[in-house]
């Protein structure tokens, strides 16, 4: 009897210290789509820092799950190409991002990228708006399509690859891109 009250007890524990973490500070993705290709592959089990963008800004380059302006019933993995304030001109594969520290524009570049897109857009981002876009532009709905993204639709950064095996790591895809 006694054996049983340990066990209550250490379920117990466990659901007080796992729920909270679970609900507040990581959450489970699971990839589905190509538009992150060949860094991400439908399947590919990850872990999301929801935590982090709380007590500080995303950065250019992060990879970010987010709800789509359109949709908040889904889910996307993007990378964010321009931040807040900024503007972005995107000619198929040529990136331009104008700001403070470049204000006649410089050229963005993503080695990352393995499939371009024809596709062009023009933002002016304003102080909480991002500027994402998935790896395989080709393919890829983000914001060339549906605009700037609010900040406060970013769920949180691709924190942990699980799966699959051979591609498990911290901060996946993640690139130190120009500011």
């Amino acid at each position: 009897m006694q054996k049983q009250d340990v066990s209550w007890k250490f379920i117990i524990v466990l659901f007080a210290v796992l729920l909270p973490i679970r609900f507040f500070v990581a959450e489970p993705f699971l990839v589905y789509g190509s538009s992150m290709e060949p860094n991400f592959d439908t399947g590919d089990y990850l872990i999301v820092d929801e935590l982090t963008y709380k007590f500080s800004d995303p950065k250019r380059g992060d990879v970010v799950v987010l709800t789509p302006p359109y949709d908040t019933s889904r889910h996307f993995i993007k990378r964010i190409l321009a931040l807040p304030g900024e503007t972005i001109q995107v000619n198929g594969s040529e990136v331009t991002i104008i700001n403070k520290n470049h204000p006649n524009g410089f050229s963005l570049k993503e080695p990352y990228i393995k499939f371009q897109s024809d596709k062009e857009a023009e933002f002016t981002l304003k102080d909480d708006e991002y500027f994402v876009a998935g790896d395989n532009r080709a393919v890829s709905y983000d914001s060339r399509s549906w605009g700037p993204l609010p900040r406060k639709d970013i769920t949180g950064r691709a924190f942990l690859r699980l799966y699959p095996l051979k591609s498990i790591g911290i901060l996946p895809g993640s690139v130190e891109l120009p500011n």
